[in-house]
């Protein structure tokens, strides 16, 4: 099997190296696995634009989501990465673990992250009850295509590292089956 090593800004195209400066200015360094998808050369420009495009999800539930796909995913790198961003976003490390388990103390957000959960576990094919809540709950048509948009970009990345197994870059989440409950 072919091993993937984290290419550096020598390593990629111009138009990658460039993106790659942004990145290191905007976030302090190039995360491994952005670095990963410019092995392709329109790859990082496509996802970047992607990712940053306007939602109807506010940074919070954006973040949920990430957390709970990434958990049924089991992406450590994407749940490490998105423990660190969703602290920023205020969530407290009881909070992510919560979510990254399928639950929210936070009823609506809740009913997000079931929703989400449900999704990548089912493929899109969930019981209607589980969407009705979501509905129940504030959410509309315009929300459940963008949780929908959300749910694939975190697929992307969980795909990319799953079979990439590039090194974790963050400080490295606990793992949910190794916690002792109380």
């Amino acid at each position: 099997m072919q091993q993937f090593k984290v290419p550096t800004r020598e390593d990629v195209s111009p138009a990658n190296q460039a993106l790659f400066d942004n990145l290191k200015n905007a976030l302090g360094f190039v995360p491994n696995l952005y670095a990963t998808i410019a092995y392709s050369d329109n790859g990082l420009n496509k996802y970047l634009a992607f990712q940053g495009a306007k939602t109807s999800l506010s940074n919070r539930e954006k973040e949920a989501v990430n957390l709970v796909v990434s958990e049924v995913n089991h992406c450590h790198y994407c749940q490490s990465a998105h423990t660190v961003l969703g602290k920023m976003n205020g969530f407290s490390e009881e909070e992510v673990l919560s979510i990254r388990s399928g639950h929210s103390s936070n009823a609506k957000l809740d009913t997000l992250v079931q929703l989400a959960k449900a999704i990548t576990e089912n493929k899109g094919k969930i019981d209607a009850g589980v969407l009705q809540a979501f509905y129940d709950a504030g959410y509309n048509n315009g929300h459940l295509v963008d949780v929908i948009l959300q749910i694939s970009d975190k697929i992307a990345m969980n795909y990319l590292h799953n079979l990439t197994q590039i090194p974790i870059d963050f400080p490295k989440a606990v793992e949910l089956n190794t916690l002792e409950t109380v």
